[in-house]
């Protein structure tokens, strides 16, 4: 397949420049007026995409070259330049940040990168910026810029006049309440969170469309092959999904794949349901565990119910939120303790700070899990784990439990990246070391 459509990378030189929410407004902006927005996110984050569906009305996929693979990068662009009158793709921390990093990205689909830079407190430096950002990679040039949080019309002209030869600024957009969405420890809080978040994103559209930046990027050629489909390994299993305030932590790809694969999906809300739906194998994604562990605890049918499913050994995924689920206890923030599902022993407890981040796998015989891990709680557990990932950047590796047919760790995985490892997960077929030695089991 291929077809050429406008598109841009929306970056900036680091975090906190306001990328995030300047991507949901253009994407929001071109919607307005009746254009079909297909907008992807660089990395692993599940909370920007969240945000982006709503502001364009279509699906949200991450993209990233180790994780999600070259070639799915490829396909998925040329897929939605199908259909697609204009491509956005969110980057991740700042340009160069990172391996692969936005930039490489960019190269790799051959994107122009469109930086957003926060100009407050800025002058003649904001040319100095976009400079070093335009020469950094000669292989990937920056034609045009952003400014963003400017003070004034008159800081906008300086802001202009600032800019060497060969790099325009395309929109100067100002300090306005209507580009701010909350956040919270892991990032934006949940678009399901924010009653109001539509009116909130056409007011940011209008305060871009004042800006100067209704206009498309220019048009890119996307071209890729089709992947083959995937086995049938999940044919006939029904699997249930936990997905709630609570639970929500899920790409699309992993549904996506289930289905392909033959699952029959269902959701059910641990919030607010007293009992599971028909089903095989369960998944408890992450989430925000913590800041519902009152409701967790009080719902005793959902409790007795997973229970249940768990001591009749039917497979159980359980990732990040939904280990802290599984344990005894779980201590929030304010440092209460809720009695939660207690499918393996000990407690997890909010930290004061940043416990884990980066990019990680899991290698067993059937595959290598590609994901990450990001969780401000620590695990305490006499439970020996049965594998630990492996790390490509950040902390350290996380240890992955497995016990009668629940698979539990802080790593959330990226399902496409080994199928067959993942439908044993939820066949509850035993997954195996890649060195086919007996593991340590809890």
């Amino acid at each position: 397949m291929k077809a050429a459509v406008p598109a841009a990378l929306i970056t900036a030189p680091g975090s906190g420049q306001g990328k995030s929410m300047v991507t949901a407004a253009l994407a929001r902006l071109h919607r307005n007026a009746g254009r079909k927005v297909h907008v992807f996110k660089h990395g692993p984050d599940y909370l920007d995409p969240m945000v982006l569906e709503v502001a364009s009305g279509q699906p949200v996929y991450q993209l990233h070259p180790w994780m999600t693979g070259e070639a799915e990068c490829r396909w998925r662009l040329a897929e939605a330049a199908q259909d697609a009158d204009l491509v956005l793709v969110e980057g991740s921390m700042g340009l160069f940040d990172g391996d692969p990093s936005s930039a490489d990205l960019a190269k790799l689909m051959g994107i122009p990168a469109l930086p957003v830079i926060d100009a407050r407190g800025m002058a003649q430096t904001f040319g100095a910026v976009a400079l070093g950002l335009a020469s950094f990679d000669p292989g990937l040039p920056v034609r045009q810029v952003i400014a963003n949080r400017i003070g004034s019309s008159r800081h906008g002209d300086m802001l202009r006049q600032s800019l060497p030869q060969g790099i325009d600024l395309l929109g100067a957009i100002p300090r306005n309440e209507a580009m701010n969405i909350p956040d919270r420890h892991l990032g934006l809080v949940q678009a399901g969170e924010l009653g109001d978040l539509d009116q909130r994103l056409d007011a940011a559209a209008e305060v871009l469309a004042e800006a100067g930046l209704a206009g498309l990027p220019l048009p890119v050629t996307l071209e890729a092959e089709a992947p083959e489909a995937p086995p049938r390994s999940l044919q006939g299993m029904r699997i249930a999904i936990a997905r709630d305030a609570a639970f929500s932590f899920i790409y699309r790809a992993n549904l996506d794949l289930l289905r392909a694969m033959g699952a029959e999906l269902s959701f059910f809300s641990p919030l607010a349901d007293n009992a599971l739906p028909d089903t095989d194998a369960l998944w408890l994604p992450g989430g925000y565990p913590e800041l519902h562990g009152a409701a967790l605890a009080g719902n005793s049918g959902m409790l007795a119910a997973i229970r249940a499913h768990h001591a009749g050994g039917k497979p159980l995924l359980a990732e990040c939120g939904g280990l802290m689920a599984c344990c005894e206890t779980l201590v929030d923030k304010s440092g209460d303790s809720h009695r939660l599902l207690g499918l393996m022993p000990g407690r997890a407890e909010m930290a004061g700070k940043l416990q884990a981040l980066g990019l990680q796998s899991l290698s067993m015989a059937q595959g290598e899990l590609r994901g990450h891990t990001y969780h401000h709680s620590r695990l305490d557990t006499d439970w020996v784990p049965f594998a630990r990932t492996r790390k490509l950047a950040g902390t350290e590796a996380e240890p992955v439990f497995c016990h009668n047919g629940l698979v539990a760790s802080y790593f959330h995985g990226y399902f496409p990246s080994a199928p067959e490892l993942v439908a044993d997960i939820f066949r509850g077929q035993a997954i195996r070391p890649l060195n086919d030695q007996e593991p340590d089991h809890a």
